[in-house]
């Protein structure tokens, strides 16, 4: 399950895992302009840990979802002209 707000600022995402026991703590993301943060809490340790991916990172992970082991650069095909 999971819930989509938008705020001044950010598109909040809150991922909540429905899967098999143990089930997992939330996952907030907050989209950005400049970057996608990910939080999560830390039962362990009662600490929200958080990640920060720039946009690049971001569309490296969303193509890497859907690829097969190995290594790979996205690059920026021009438009052309005429």
């Amino acid at each position: 399950m999971f819930t989509i707000e938008h705020d001044f600022d950010a598109t909040v995402i809150t991922l909540v895992d429905e899967g098999s026991l143990p089930l997992q703590e939330d996952v907030t993301i907050n989209a950005f302009a400049e970057c996608v943060t990910l939080e999560q809490l830390d039962p362990r340790t009662d600490r929200v840990q958080l990640i920060t991916l720039s946009p690049e990172q971001l569309r490296d992970l969303a193509a890497a979802l859907d690829l097969p082991e190995g290594v790979y650069q996205l690059r920026e095909i021009p438009e052309k002209k005429g």
